[in-house]
């Protein structure tokens, strides 16, 4: 059997000891990799966990050790070694041309595989703690779902430990929930007043485009009818808000081009309807993915449905969509001052959910990573109120993205 060795086997048994300190504390240290010649070709920072002394051994082959490893202080190499021999079962097969009499130090740790093999059992590294592929992916489920957990306890920790806003930041806050209110198309009435996009429509791509991709015309026309008035109620809602009519004209004008689409498509992603799958656009034509997909938009539309479908577990209600479509306004614009200064504002006397406002941002990246940014004016609005009436504005709106 494997575990009856030669006692000619070099073996140091540690004495028990586990950390006192917790796992995650780290002191600094620094990794260099030689070249053939002996010099030093990167230098990197590395880390060993704060348990370990200063240069601990790894206590299979004596080199630098980093931690504690199946129940033994090794190092990577050895954890390695240990790790892959017991998932792929390759101890039965291992020999040694000495009797078992090698000795394992980190020059001849590779020389014998089974005098290494024997003496990690013999310094104590433990079997039954190398997990095979469906317990090592649980694990990893585990800690991702206690990762996700702790951000969800530290936003509620946040949530409750933050201060009231005070009279004028309710103010700001029923300004811009009233001017989301004026022009949300149907209100809170949507689903009652939705008409579906009929089946039929916008399953089968068919009329070319320039880029050799299909979409559905039949579709396509459908949408292109309710751009301009969405266009129109974007542009109406960011009038309304204060700090955004103290800007110039100019800022105004970055803004919106910046914002247009992504309020649209929050706006629509807050009218998902898990039971039917569907999104309502402006307040009055529900589509599914694959609709909007076909129709025009393309990979954009899984971008959208996906912060729906995300959106749907905080039941967001007209003042959180309401300031979260200010914090995308006041957020588009590439110039400092100002404009930073009004999402400040918002960010400070909002009680938003702050995961939500992450997957809204989150999934605005993933939406322009999908080339929802490649926009065409579709319609002139005007922009700045009678002070500065004559600057006009090409807004951007829903690019019709062929996938």
């Amino acid at each position: 059997m494997f575990l009856s060795f030669s006692l000619c086997v070099s073996v140091s048994l540690p004495l028990s000891r586990w950390p006192d300190g917790p796992k995650r504390k780290r002191k600094n240290s620094t990794c260099s990799v030689k070249s053939m010649s002996g010099k030093i070709i990167l230098s990197v920072p590395g880390y060993i966990p704060s348990y370990l002394e200063k240069d601990e051994p790894c206590v299979v082959c004596g080199d630098k050790a980093t931690g504690y490893h199946y129940r033994c202080i090794t190092c990577e190499g050895c954890k390695g070694f240990f790790r892959r021999t017991i998932q792929k079962n390759l101890h039965p097969a291992y020999s040694c041309k000495y009797d078992g009499c090698c000795i394992i130090d980190k020059i001849t740790r590779n020389q014998c595989q089974l005098c290494r093999f024997r003496k990690c059992i013999a310094v104590g590294m433990a079997m039954d703690l190398v997990l095979d592929d469906s317990k090592r992916v649980a694990k990893r489920r585990l800690i991702e779902e206690n990762r996700e957990k702790r951000k969800k306890d530290e936003i509620v920790k946040t949530l409750q430990t933050r201060p009231e806003p005070d009279s004028s930041e309710w103010e700001l806050i029923h300004h811009v929930t009233e001017a989301h209110r004026h022009t949300n198309a149907q209100g809170s009435h949507w689903k009652q007043k939705r008409k579906f996009l009929p089946e039929d429509i916008g399953q089968s791509p068919v009329a070319p485009t320039p880029d050799g991709d299909k979409v559905d015309l039949e579709a396509f026309s459908e949408f292109t009818k309710i751009i301009t008035p969405a266009i129109t109620r974007v542009v109406d809602f960011a009038k309304k808000l204060p700090m955004f009519s103290e800007l110039p004209c100019e800022d105004q004008i970055i803004l919106l081009k910046g914002c247009c689409m992504e309020i649209m498509s929050l706006r629509a992603a807050v009218r998902y309807d898990p039971e039917s799958e569907t999104l309502t656009l402006s307040g009055e034509m529900a589509v599914k993915r694959e609709q909007l997909k076909n129709g025009g938009l393309g990979v954009v539309s899984d971008a959208i449905f996906d912060l729906g479908k995300s959106l749907a577990q905080f039941n967001l209600d007209d003042s959180e969509v309401a300031l979260l479509q200010a914090v995308l306004l006041m957020s588009s614009g590439e110039e400092p001052g100002e404009l930073s200064f009004g999402r400040q504002r918002l960010t400070e006397a909002t009680q938003l959910p702050q995961e939500a406002v992450v997957r809204v941002d989150l999934s605005l990246q993933s939406y322009h990573g999908q080339g929802g940014e490649n926009v065409h004016p579709v319609a002139q609005h005007q922009v700045c109120d009678d002070q500065l009436r004559g600057a006009a504005v090409a807004l951007s709106a829903v690019d019709i993205h062929f996938t």
